[in-house]
Formats: structure tokens, C-alpha cells, sequence
């Protein structure tokens, strides 16, 4: 039996001035406060800021050093599973978002990961690369996103709309929550019993 509900990390992925990250980051997380069986946390990436990747082994075979990053490596540590928000820069995720992947590694093993994506195509490129990265660390990608499209995007960001005016975003929110939900309790059980 699991010694505590699941704990889902909702990883704002951008940490630019004036970014858009927070936004949907926010609307997940009040979509997602509202199930049982779960508990959920925002995690920004401003709160670990993060050197470029310079460890001197691969922390597949070793501890970081750099105390910064132990103290990203420990936040993941009691996360169950991930959500990810992600912006889309150049057909891929930001430099930001992917160095913070690069921090760590056991502490994401047998666990769930499922994206929140916006920007052109609903950031699906981006999306698909952190899919590879995700399975690389030994984690399982969940099959549904949010895509948020450039007419979403723009709509909420600059024409004064809300996520609500899009009523499709939120049907997307609620089959990715759900398969993070399946996931992260059957791979807590699992990650228990081993």
C-alpha cells in the first residue's frame, strides 16, 4: 500500500521577463487542484536557477555538486510524477526547460510525464522532443497534452480572453490529468514494491 497520495510537480518551463509560462501553468494547476487522490505543486524554474550543465560525471553515476542543482535534484525527489509546461523556441523546448532535465536523472526514473505546450503548433514539436528526453530518463510520457495554438495563445495573452473561452483546452486538461492521475499511482505502487 502507498504511504501517501501521489505528489504531481507542475513545472513552469520558461523563465523569461514578461513570460507566458505562468498563465497556463496556473490554469492546469487550478484544474488539477480540484481532483482527488492527488496532490499537486507548482514548481518554478526561477526558484532554481540553474548553471548551464557542467557536472563533471553524468549524474546517471553521480551526485551534482553544484548546490543549486542538489537542491532541484532533492525538490524532484518527492515528486511522484511530472506536468510540464512548455514553450516552443525554434521547433523545440526552451534552453532552460532542457538544462533542468539534464540535472538530474534517478529522481525522474518510473515515473509519469505529461505537457502543457503553447506557441506555434501548440508547441507540439517541443512537446515531441521532451517526449524522447523523458523516455531517455527512464520516464512514461503520457499520450495526452494541452496544446495551446497560436489563436489560443494570442487570444489569452494579448485579446483579454481566458482559458475558459476555450472550452477544448480544458476537455484536453482533463484526459492528460487523468492519465498522470493512472500513471503516477500505479508507478508509485510499483516504485514501492520494488
Amino acid at each position: 500500500m502507498t504511504s501517501q497520495v501521489p505528489r504531481i510537480g507542475i513545472i513552469i518551463g520558461s523563465t523569461r521577463e514578461g513570460r507566458f509560462a505562468e498563465k497556463p501553468a496556473k490554469w492546469i494547476h487550478e484544474i488539477a487542484k480540484q481532483r482527488a487522490g492527488l496532490a499537486f505543486e507548482l514548481i518554478d524554474l526561477r526558484d532554481h536557477p540553474l548553471p548551464f550543465f557542467n557536472e563533471p560525471i553524468s549524474p546517471i553515476y553521480a551526485p551534482a555538486k553544484n548546490e543549486v542543482a542538489r537542491g532541484w535534484v532533492d525538490k524532484l525527489g518527492t515528486m511522484d510524477g511530472l506536468v510540464v509546461v512548455t514553450p516552443e523556441y525554434n521547433h523545440g523546448p526552451s534552453a532552460v526547460l532542457k538544462n533542468a532535465l539534464d540535472h538530474a536523472y534517478k529522481e525522474f526514473n518510473r515515473k509519469p510525464i505529461g505537457f502543457v505546450g503553447y506557441g506555434g503548433v501548440g508547441a507540439a514539436r517541443a512537446v515531441e522532443q521532451l517526449r524522447l528526453v523523458a523516455i531517455e530518463l527512464q520516464m512514461a510520457p503520457v499520450r495526452n497534452a494541452v496544446h495551446i495554438g497560436m489563436v489560443e495563445f494570442l487570444g489569452i495573452w494579448q485579446q483579454g480572453k481566458t482559458f475558459g473561452d476555450y472550452p477544448h483546452l480544458a476537455q484536453a486538461a482533463t484526459a492528460l490529468l487523468d492519465d498522470i492521475a493512472w500513471w503516477a499511482k500505479a508507478l508509485k505502487i510499483a516504485r514501492e514494491a520494488a
